[in-house]
C-alpha cells in the first residue's frame, strides 16, 4: 500500500498546485464558448476523452480532435490541450492551428517552459512531483489530470445547478 499512498499524495499535491485563476478561466471558457474541442495524445488523450464525456453529459457541445465526426474548430470556440511534457508534436501543432483560426487555447501541462505553454492563451501548470518509482512515464500527471477534470465537472455542476439526474439523461444508453 506504500505505492498507493505515494501516488495519492503526489496527485493531491499536483491538483492543489493549480492556480485557482487558471482553473476559473477554464471553467468560464467551457461555459462561454459555443464549442469545446479537446485533444491529447496517448494516455493524455484518454484523459481528454474521459473529460469530453462528462462535458457532454453536462450538456455542452464537445468534440475530441481527430474523431471522424469532429467539426472544424471555430474562432469563438475553446481548444483544450493536454500534454505532460508540453512538447508532443501533434498537440503543439493542434495548438498552433487553433490559435491561427482564432480559437481560445487552454493547455494543461507540467512544463511551464514548453512549446505548448508558450502557444496557449491560458496555461494550467500542474506541479508534478518527480522521482516516484512506482509511477513511471507520466502516471502522476495523467492521474492528477483526471482528478483535476473531475473537480472541474463538480464545480460546473454547482455553478450551473446541474444535477446528476440531468447528466444521466444525457448518458449513452446501450440497449
Amino acid at each position: 500500500m506504500e505505492a498507493m499512498d505515494d501516488i495519492l499524495d503526489a496527485c493531491r499535491s499536483a491538483v492543489l498546485s493549480v492556480d485557482p485563476d487558471s482553473r476559473n478561466e477554464l471553467i468560464q471558457s467551457i461555459i462561454d464558448c459555443p464549442k469545446t474541442f479537446i485533444y491529447g495524445s496517448g494516455r493524455s488523450g484518454l484523459v481528454g476523452q474521459l473529460f469530453s464525456v462528462r462535458l457532454v453529459q453536462l450538456g455542452f457541445d464537445v468534440h475530441f480532435v481527430g474523431e471522424m465526426t469532429t467539426p472544424i474548430i471555430g474562432e469563438d470556440d475553446l481548444t483544450l490541450l493536454i500534454s505532460n511534457t508540453g512538447n508532443t508534436s501533434s498537440v503543439c501543432q493542434t495548438a498552433r492551428i487553433a490559435r491561427k483560426i482564432g480559437s481560445r487555447v487552454i493547455s494543461v501541462t507540467s512544463d511551464s517552459e514548453s512549446e505548448l505553454a508558450d502557444t496557449s492563451d491560458v496555461f494550467i501548470d500542474m506541479d508534478i512531483p518527480r522521482g516516484i518509482a512506482c509511477a513511471p512515464l507520466g502516471t502522476i500527471f495523467e492521474d492528477s489530470a483526471i482528478l483535476f477534470f473531475d473537480g472541474i465537472v463538480a464545480e460546473i455542476m454547482e455553478r450551473l445547478g446541474i444535477t446528476e439526474d440531468e447528466m444521466r439523461g444525457r448518458h449513452a444508453i446501450w440497449v
